[in-house]
């Protein structure tokens, strides 16, 4: 087994892509970690706007918690529809450009590009802060650990997506079933002590309050709160995922995902009161909410590090999520010409592999810039994903006005409130977090939207440059004239030699002269090239010296090349380009490549009636 079988799987079929589809149990893993997990990081991020309250801070994290979660519902029953009206994938790239045209579907892609980008770079730092938590000795490797994870998560994703359901899901569910104890647990301690329980480990003080309570630092807890609410419109994007029947099942998954996050939000919140559990600065003494919360309803015992380790693993997994949709939107985007088209290849394993390593490197870039810390990527989040979750809803407002039913009505009103209520969500994001970090959301969409036009751009032009209703032209056929260059006598000119004495009569030879060893060149050429061609009585190519006092190779054979051209306007010449193939990759180091750069100097001249061949000698040992 190669190295790359063992760490990707063996190559699969394209008739074996069914056996990789996902039934609901699946298909949580894969496109729910997201979601879920953000129960983790959106509550802790509402009350991290909260710390100037003191102990005030966790009266306010209820209300908070119930506006996101009527939010998130308002977006989950407009999704289900998205889904029955798009079986094929409904994401908001797709929805948006069908009905509010291409423009609306480009605004749509750019966000949601950003967006997964992000999810996929908190979801990690998240992870590595409640492991932080648990462990603080481990702070200052905060970056390696990310970039880690981040290498882990790729490399689980490329094996292809039916095994990287299997890979998350123990995880994911041990994440679920011991958060849902620990609540459960802890609202009965809550209603036995009539609402204000013993902590079995107290949680850190919260002190005093050094700032008045204002709707502005409310909207900028609820705006850092909704980002809990993204990677809901991933199982809309990747509805061709699942298995049949499709739609239902796609729906039925959606459904457990959203089920689950209102509970678990619901009952951190509740908790984070009832146990006056707030945010901790980042940095030395830094305990997360869940850290503090599970401490508080468990103590710190087997069971706690058992939770926590769960949280670590599905909030670093939780990047799956978007590890599972940036490439299919990409695939989406290459097929419409406004990425390149190798981004809708799908690799070895049925994924969309460079998709994969471009989010990776982009993600590994954000986590080292960063410096892995979420509360430092929390301001760029959300803007992009309510952008989408607004075009998608506006999209399918058209769409149900088109159909012209009377079950459209309903429908139609429904996504109608969905995009009312998420785009006033994108004002109160963007204006609460423009200064802290959202403008740069706010620049790289409009230059990502440019840079999609220009490759589409590129792409129909090229089509357009290319295109030839016309029959072959048989005006000009002929022999070309050759152009060898030959360093020196060996088996590489002489593979290259052969193969130009069939190709044409017409042979020039090149040999550049930089003052070295001339004239055994020149007896070597008498002695295996003319003697032999007079004796079998073939006309003897003439072997032209090209000075060169600089001691430049490429230079005068690219203008002997290019001289020929203009002397021969009718004439097609070709440059047959004799080369040594390495046997290892790492062999090339020792070589000089003039082939290669004597290829890229005459492809770049630009001319048609110039044909570069290589004529390639492969080494054995």
């Amino acid at each position: 087994m190669s190295i790359i079988d063992f760490l990707f799987g063996r190559p699969l079929r394209s008739s074996e892509e069914r056996g990789e589809k996902l039934g609901a149990l699946g298909g949580i893993p894969v496109f729910g970690l997201d979601a879920l997990s953000s129960a983790a990081y959106g509550p802790e991020a509402a009350l991290a706007l909260l710390i100037s309250l003191g102990a005030l801070s966790v009266a306010y994290i209820v209300p908070i918690t119930i506006s996101i979660i009527i939010l998130l519902l308002i977006v989950f029953f407009s999704y289900r529809q998205t889904i029955d009206a798009y079986p094929g994938g409904g994401g908001s790239y797709t929805v948006a450009g069908t009905n509010l045209g291409p423009a609306a579907g480009l605004l749509a892609a750019a966000a949601l590009m950003i967006d997964y980008v992000l999810t996929a770079a908190v979801g990690i730092s998240a992870g590595v802060g409640a492991l932080i938590s648990a462990v603080p000795s481990l702070q200052p490797h905060t970056v390696v650990l990310c970039v880690a994870i981040l290498v882990l998560i790729t490399v689980i994703n490329l094996r292809g997506v039916r095994e990287t359901g299997t890979i998350f899901m123990i995880p994911t569910y041990l994440f679920t079933g011991t958060l849902l104890i620990t609540l459960a647990i802890g609202i009965f301690k809550a209603i036995a002590a009539g609402g204000h329980p013993t902590a079995v480990t107290a949680p850190p003080s919260l002190g005093g309050a050094t700032a008045a309570v204002s709707v502005w630092l409310i909207l900028k807890a609820f705006s850092s709160g909704c980002t809990a609410m993204t990677g809901v419109e991933a199982v809309s994007n990747g509805v061709r995922a699942f298995r049949e029947p499709v739609v239902q099942t796609a729906q039925r998954t959606l459904s457990i995902i959203i089920g689950l996050l209102v509970i678990l939000l619901a009952g951190i919140a509740v908790l984070c009161r009832a146990y006056h559990v707030g945010a901790t600065d980042p940095g030395s003494g830094y305990q997360s909410v869940l850290s503090q919360l599970t401490a508080a309803v468990v103590g710190r015992n087997v069971f706690y590090y058992v939770t926590i380790a769960s949280i670590l693993l599905v909030l670093a997994f939780s990047a799956n999520t978007a590890f599972a949709d940036f490439p299919r939107l990409c695939r989406l985007l290459a097929q419409d010409g406004y990425l390149p088209y190798p981004m809708a290849i799908q690799g070895r394993r049925l994924v969309y592999t460079l998709g994969i390593t471009v989010l990776a490197l982009l993600c590994g870039i954000l986590l080292i810039a960063f410096g892995g810390i979420t509360d430092r990527l929390i301001p760029l989040f959300a803007v992009g994903a309510f952008l989408a979750f607004t075009l998608s809803q506006a999209g399918m407002v058209m769409h149900w006005r088109r159909a012209g039913k009377k079950r459209s009505r309903a429908a139609m009103f429904i996504n109608g409130f969905g995009a009312a209520m998420t785009g006033g969500t994108v004002v109160v994001v963007t204006v609460t977090k423009f200064v802290e970090g959202a403008w740069i959301v706010t620049v790289l969409i409009p230059l990502m939207i440019a840079l999609m036009y220009s490759i589409r751009r590129h792409y129909t032009r090229v089509q357009k440059e290319i295109a030839d209703p016309h029959p072959i032209d048989l005006t000009e056929v002929g022999a070309p004239i050759v152009v060898l260059p030959a360093s020196s006598w060996n088996k590489i000119s002489r593979e290259g030699l052969q193969f130009a004495i069939n190709l044409s009569s017409e042979l020039h030879v090149l040999h550049v002269d930089c003052g070295e060893d001339e004239e055994n060149v020149y007896k070597k050429w008498v002695e295996y090239v003319e003697r032999p061609m007079k004796k079998a009585g073939l006309p003897v190519p003439h072997m032209t010296v090209l000075e060169s006092p600089f001691r430049f190779v490429i230079n005068p054979i690219v203008d002997y090349v290019f001289d020929l051209e203009k002397r021969n306007p009718k004439r097609q010449i070709a440059v047959i380009i004799p080369e040594l193939v390495q046997k290892h990759w790492y062999e090339y180091f020792l070589h000089n490549q003039r082939a290669t750069w004597l290829k890229a100097a005459l492809l770049l001249k630009r001319t048609q009636r110039i044909v570069v061949i290589s004529a390639p000698w492969y080494l054995k040992s």
